[in-house]
Formats: structure tokens, C-alpha cells, sequence
């Protein structure tokens, strides 16, 4: 059920999250009680594992990324100010500089994704979409770890 003020409008709340009802409640279950869709088989620990040991790897390799992508800025940034090139030379190197801007703010957003999903594995919500509470599915989860909608509302989010 949808939060509505006394009138019967939505709550500034309810129009800014989209969400639908109450906010899910943080879990603290052993991460082999993971949520799943009905019909899935439970997670095991050696799933659990695997997972957690993706989302780390994916972490050290993001970290990386954003250190490269940070290295090849500084090295941009400081030739920017040399010489007295061409236009055609001027345009280039702007070019470039903005396409390491936008790779290391996607890897710093894609970091932050990661970290999520294995604070969320840790506290044991991980597979619980935060719009709805429902199980996201272990079949989803696997195939992109750091999901955090189910499928119903991802294709809401899309969507609007």
C-alpha cells in the first residue's frame, strides 16, 4: 500500500522513493539463508563463497582501474598546459581527458555498486530488492552480483 498523507495524496516520501509500502527491514540471517525466488534451490556456502570471493576480486580489479584512470589524468592535466599545439592537437587531448573522466567516474560508481553488494552479504540482505523487500532471484544474483531490484521493479525504475 502506497504512503499517503491524511488527504489521501502520496507522501513526499512515497513520490521521491517510488516505493510502494514499508521500507524492508535489514535481515540478519547466515549468509546460507539467502533470499531466493520460490522454486530455487537455497544458496549454498560454497555459492556464498563464490560470490563473495567475485565481488572482492571485482573490487581489487575496479581499485585498480580507478588508479590507472586517475595516473593517465594527472599525466593529461599536466600536458594540457604545455606547448602552444594546433587546434586540431588541443581538441584531441580534450577528447582523451574527458573519456578517462567518464571511465573513472563509471569505475567509481561500479566500486561503490561492488562494496554494496558485499556489505549487503555480510549483513545478510544480499538477494532482498530494497523497493519491494521480495527475493531479487539466486539465478540473477549469480549473473549480476551487484543487482539490488528485482526484475519487476528495475523494469519500473526503467521505466519512469
Amino acid at each position: 500500500m502506497e504512503k499517503r498523507t491524511p488527504g489521501g495524496a502520496p507522501t513526499a516520501e512515497a513520490e521521491q522513493t517510488g516505493r510502494t509500502g514499508p521500507v524492508p527491514k535489514a535481515r540478519t540471517a547466515d549468509p546460507g539463508e539467502l533470499a531466493v525466488r520460490p522454486g530455487e534451490d537455497p544458496w549454498t556456502p560454497e555459492e556464498v563463497a563464490e560470490a563473495r570471493a567475485e565481488l572482492d576480486r571485482e573490487v581489487a580489479r575496479l581499485r585498480t582501474e580507478i588508479e590507472a584512470s586517475e595516473s593517465a589524468l594527472a599525466g593529461l592535466m599536466r600536458d594540457s598546459g604545455e606547448g602552444t599545439g594546433d587546434e586540431a592537437d588541443t581538441g584531441s587531448k580534450n577528447i582523451t581527458r574527458e573519456h578517462e573522466l567518464a571511465l573513472a567516474s563509471n569505475a567509481r560508481e561500479m566500486l561503490s555498486q561492488t562494496e554494496r553488494a558485499v556489505e549487503r552479504l555480510a549483513a545478510g540482505t544480499y538477494g532482498l530488492c530494497e523497493n519491494c523487500g521480495k527475493p531479487i532471484g539466486k539465478a540473477r544474483m549469480q549473473a549480476f552480483p551487484r543487482a539490488t531490484l528485482c526484475v519487476e521493479c528495475k523494469q519500473k525504475q526503467e521505466r519512469r
